[in-house]
């Protein structure tokens, strides 16, 4: 008997062809997608994964920034929101009302990165993510937020993380996993640890390894071959937006995200 949790993706043919195929044409019915990230040092991840968010099909997508950044954005950034800012230009802890609030507005939330890593933007995520409960993508520096304080998303529902190998492992050190994975662990048994592993906790996983890029929902793992190096915020935009848009399909929404027809 063949492993049956484990879905090979090719090029040449998507796993899940109808998912492709039925993209919401209208953009009233393709979804509400608020992207969060940013410090008064960089913006690049959220205004790279709104306009990822656009060309993957989302009806409306905002983007959430420190008001440090305001200055320096002013109206180059489309669809551009500002919430309070720490001296030092990272979100402050009085951000949250207005992460609050957008969420609101939003069918999912993309937490994109260049955060800053300041202890008041912790303080913010791990409040929004215990006070929002809809769907959260995080990536990039917003995942390291998660691998220094696990307990945040560990048992949240509706939570997909887009990470590195490395993040991943260190993810599994930090949750005190039993099993260790190494860099030179071959594909096949990454994919039997992530098999266990997504169904010890309820988060999505979406990582890169030996090019190829796996995602990991509930027990259920696919590979999808991929040549991108920086494949991080594109993918986790990707995700934000199929997933807010298949909601209930969320395995086979993720990995149809990651699919690239051949050219």
């Amino acid at each position: 008997m063949g492993i049956t949790f484990w879905h090979k993706q090719a090029a040449e043919e998507p796993l899940y062809p109808d998912m492709l195929w039925s993209k919401p044409e209208n953009k009233r019915h393709a979804g509400k997608l608020l992207i969060i990230g940013g410090n008064l040092h960089g913006f690049s991840a959220a205004a790279e994964a709104y306009s990822q968010a656009c060309k993957a099909g989302i009806g409306v997508a905002k983007v959430l920034l420190p008001d440090a950044l305001k200055k320096t954005v002013g109206r180059i950034l489309e669809n551009g929101e500002y919430a309070p800012s720490t001296p030092s230009g990272s979100f402050s802890q009085q951000s949250l009302a207005e992460w609050l609030d957008q969420a609101a507005w939003a069918d999912g939330v993309l937490i994109a990165g260049d955060l800053g890593h300041n202890s008041e933007t912790s303080v913010v995520l791990e409040k929004f993510l215990d006070q929002y409960d809809g769907q959260v993508t995080l990536a990039k520096d917003a995942i390291d937020y998660v691998v220094s304080s696990p307990s945040i998303c560990s048992e949240r529902s509706y939570t997909t993380l887009v990470l590195s190998f490395a993040q991943l492992q260190k993810l599994i050190t930090a949750l005190k996993y039993p099993r260790h994975i190494e860099s030179t662990m071959g594909l096949a048994n990454l994919v039997e640890l992530l098999n266990d592993f997504s169904q010890t906790h309820k988060f999505h996983i979406v990582t890169n390894h030996l090019s190829n890029l796996i995602v990991a929902v509930d027990g259920q793992v696919s590979t999808t071959k991929t040549s991108d190096n920086n494949w991080q915020t594109l993918t986790s935009a990707h995700t934000a937006v199929w997933w807010l848009q298949n909601s209930d399909k969320p395995f086979e929404a993720i990995t149809s995200s990651v699919y690239k027809p051949p050219t």
